[in-house]
């Protein structure tokens, strides 16, 4: 078939730089290389055994027609009583439109909200996502940055100035992917004063990341109630969970955003899986004990990788405060060479990595920081001080 035929919009779409990692890693671990894959965001644990019940007994009760395309009544219920037990906040059933996946969720929004040329600013570094879902629905992203020096945090005076006529959103993820930043209350609160200057601007927040939380009680910008129906809340049961594979996640919004995401929905994917969602509610309606032992065992790694990394000549690191991620910047690396290859930017560092170290790692040209890489933590204690220990020795035979 002759590529040229295919429409512009895929062609300058790019591909999910976090998978495309994990597919190399997976190629060269079916030759039989010893590959450490730490490209992927997913925990390493297998979801609890009550909620792996929760969808056989889903099955066992014939959960097995088509529901509902925003979800089970059910389940919407449970969540808006998570978000007022966890959160407090008030949503009802109707505000909730569950989806095949976080991701989904966002370009849902996307897709609802944007016209062509409208923008969406983006707090970089950004999930992967972000900026390609923007561009699918023809709108235009505005990059604001934070340095690590504030642990990637924007500056709210920045996020200001970035607003202009065609604005309509903002996105950004607290905890967040890539650099496990954590936006507390107060940092909320600022930019929560300038988004009420803007009454037409929404706000959405990646909040997937909630219970990996190293601080305590997660903040939601979604509790100032003078912009509330500005936000669109986006989580899900992926990472707290272990439910990746499940691919459950959910809005909460504005009726009539929420209605607009459950309309496109219908025309897309309908209803996320009917089993998936049975699991869910079980999550959904379940003490955290297993969700909160997951987050300890993520802040012991991050301790370990952390004191680690700290030993190795030319990489900067941070504390990040949650989720699974490190994200130093490498750029004391660029220009140096092993043999006939030389580390051009981060893809060439992580590429040497994975050749050199047999460690699967991302590039942080990826998330909007090419001075930075992507080392996920949700791995073993074993496979995170051998992954390390590999990256200090091919590093240093680096001239």
């Amino acid at each position: 078939m002759n590529p040229e035929i295919l429409s512009s919009r895929i062609k300058a779409m790019k591909p999910s730089a976090t998978i495309a990692m994990a597919q190399r890693a997976r190629e060269l671990s079916s030759k039989g290389v010893d590959v450490i894959n730490l490209s992927l965001g997913e925990p390493d644990f297998h979801t609890p055994e009550h909620i792996k019940e929760g969808g056989i007994k889903g099955i066992k009760e014939n959960y097995t027609s088509y529901p509902p395309i925003p979800g089970y009544l059910d389940l919407r219920e449970a969540i808006a009583s998570k978000l007022k037990r966890d959160n407090n906040l008030d949503y009802s059933a109707k505000q909730i439109v569950v989806s095949t996946g976080a991701k989904q969720s966002i370009a849902n929004v996307m897709l609802c909200l944007l016209d062509p040329g409208d923008e969406v600013i983006v707090f970089t570094p950004y999930w992967v996502s972000y900026v390609s879902l923007i561009k699918l629905a023809e709108g235009k992203p505005v990059l604001v940055e934070g340095t690590i020096e504030n642990k990637f945090k924007v500056d709210p005076r920045d996020f200001e100035k970035a607003i202009g006529p065609k604005t309509k959103a903002v996105i950004f993820s607290s905890p967040s992917n890539p650099t496990g930043t954590v936006y507390t209350k107060e940092e909320l609160g600022e930019f929560a004063s300038v988004i009420k200057k803007f009454p037409n601007l929404f706000v959405i927040s990646d909040e997937i990341y909630e219970y990996i939380n190293f601080l305590g009680e997660h903040s939601s910008i979604a509790s100032f109630p003078e912009i509330k129906d500005q936000v669109v809340l986006v989580n899900g049961f992926s990472k707290g969970f272990a439910m990746t594979g499940w691919r459950v996640g959910y809005i909460a919004a504005a009726q009539e955003l929420a209605s607009a995401c459950d309309k496109i929905q219908g025309q897309f994917t309908s209803a996320t899986c009917s089993i998936a969602q049975r699991a869910a509610l079980t999550a959904a309606n379940s003490d955290l004990s297993e969700t909160y032992k997951m987050r300890d065992a993520f802040r012991k790694r991050r301790d370990i990788v952390l004191e680690l990394l700290n030993q190795i000549p030319g990489i900067k690191t941070y504390v990040p405060d949650g989720a699974f991620y490190i994200f130093p910047e490498i750029d004391h690396y660029f220009g140096k060479s092993k043999g006939d290859f030389t580390i051009k930017d981060s893809v060439d560092f992580c590429m040497y990595l994975l050749s050199d170290s047999h460690v699967s790692t991302v590039a942080g040209s990826a998330f909007g920081a090419p001075k930075c890489f992507r080392m996920s933590f949700a791995a073993s204690e074993d496979q995170l001080k051998e992954a390390v220990k590999r990256i200090s020795k091919s590093l240093s035979e680096l001239s």
